[in-house]
């Protein structure tokens, strides 16, 4: 038995592939100066690796305008805060749906409660999917704008972001889209109609802890919601309204930027890797690499839902075909153990790490009729889960569920 078996990569990413460790000690030991502040060579070089790395994460999200619109952050919950917070205003309507996580529904209430935004939050069908006509309905003369949660990070339903994108652009509607469960796994394009792109480095982006991100499209100006040193202009008394100044206040983590910086040039790597060097721009490389990721992550996934669903004390959550798209998460409830219970068992018992509880989004535990059971038992498989991890899961569950 090994002294883990990590089914917990819908929270963070572990273990990272190897040069991130090795690029972020390295980068950290030589250049760990401060980017944009100095002139001289160190900083100079620090800054040309952050701007670096906006340049490959634009293209990796299909974003053909200006890369300095690539703006850092601690992670997807502080973009979705400057999002939210820097577009809204007393009065604007904004439509969201109970697969929203925290870091959506609690910006969102407290921008009610206190500056009265208007909200509507959309039902999800029994299979986790936002409707269409349902955003069409939600449309008023008011509505600033749709958050879409591209796939939940309790039952892995992926929402069919262009259709809902396309409904919003007819009615001048910017769409919002929390990519913490998508970025890395799945195509997520600018081009698609997604005006503002919220990221995290520590899931599927493989990068550290601390680091995440959005793009912001050119056709949306945020409003600064910090302000601090930059760097630049520092004579003017308030913060500088160019990008991507305007939204980063203070120093930004090179750590974190060179742990990003180095996950892309694995992104790429491996694309090339398994189409035989076929593709050789950063774009196509790292497509490439995705839809590999997601098929290694999906067949792990289909052996473990089928697993559980031949199992007659387990209940899970929402429903699977064939016509809808998941990520690698999924979520059950056993008829005798509390999810905290079988999470524990799981952990003591088996080395096993998972999640239990209600994963920080209450409102589709709610919908599914688990809020009040105390939540869930989550199981996310990753890249680097091997199939014999998969072998033991199935094993111990079996043990504890015969």
């Amino acid at each position: 038995m090994k002294d883990n078996y990590y089914f917990d990569n819908a929270a963070t990413s572990w273990p990272k592939p190897e040069p991130v460790y090795q690029y972020m000690d390295s980068f950290f030991r030589s250049h760990g100066v401060n980017p944009g502040r100095s002139g001289h060579t160190l900083a100079i070089e620090a800054e040309q690796m952050i701007f670096s790395t906006r340049k490959m994460l634009a293209q990796f999200f299909g974003f053909t305008g200006d890369p300095n619109r690539v703006v850092f952050t601690q992670n997807a919950t502080d973009s979705l805060n400057m999002a939210l917070g820097g577009l809204l205003q007393s009065g604007d309507h904004v439509i969201i749906s109970q697969l929203d996580h925290n870091a959506v529904l609690r910006p969102i209430n407290h921008m009610r409660r206190d500056n009265g935004i208007e909200v509507s939050v959309l039902t999800p069908d029994e299979s986790g999917l936002i409707s269409v006509d349902s955003v069409a309905a939600s449309i008023k003369q008011n509505t600033k704008a749709v958050v879409v949660n591209h796939a939940s990070n309790v039952i892995g339903i992926v929402q069919d972001l262009s259709s809902i994108a396309a409904v919003a652009r007819q009615h001048g509607v910017l769409v919002i889209v929390d990519t913490a469960q998508t970025a890395g796994v799945l195509d997520v394009n600018m081009a698609d109609g997604i005006d503002i792109l919220t990221f995290t480095g520590h899931k599927g982006l493989f990068g550290p802890m601390g680091i995440g991100g959005m793009v912001v499209g050119e056709n949306v100006d945020l409003q600064s919601s910090r302000f601090g040193g930059t760097g630049v202009d520092s004579i003017s008394e308030y913060q500088p309204q160019a990008y991507p100044h305007k939204l980063e206040a203070g120093t930004i983590s090179i750590p974190g930027v060179a742990g990003l910086h180095a996950a892309q040039k694995w992104f790429a790597d491996l694309g090339k890797s398994v189409s035989n060097g076929k593709y050789s721009t950063h774009a196509d490389a790292c497509r490439a690499a995705r839809h590999h990721i997601h098929q290694t992550e999906t067949a792990h996934t289909i052996r473990i839902w089928d697993h559980l669903q031949s199992l007659q004390r387990v209940k899970m959550m929402g429903q699977r075909s064939n016509q809808n798209q998941y990520v690698a998460t999924l979520s059950f409830l056993a008829e005798e153990f509390s999810a905290q219970q079988m999470a524990d068992m799981l952990d003591a018992d088996y080395h096993i790490c998972v999640r239990a509880g209600l994963h920080c989004a209450p409102a589709i535990h709610s919908a599914f009729n688990t809020a009040d059971q105390g939540g869930a038992v989550r199981i996310s498989p990753g890249f680097f889960t091997e199939e014999s991890d998969v072998d033991h899961l199935l094993d111990s569950l079996t043990q504890l569920l015969h």
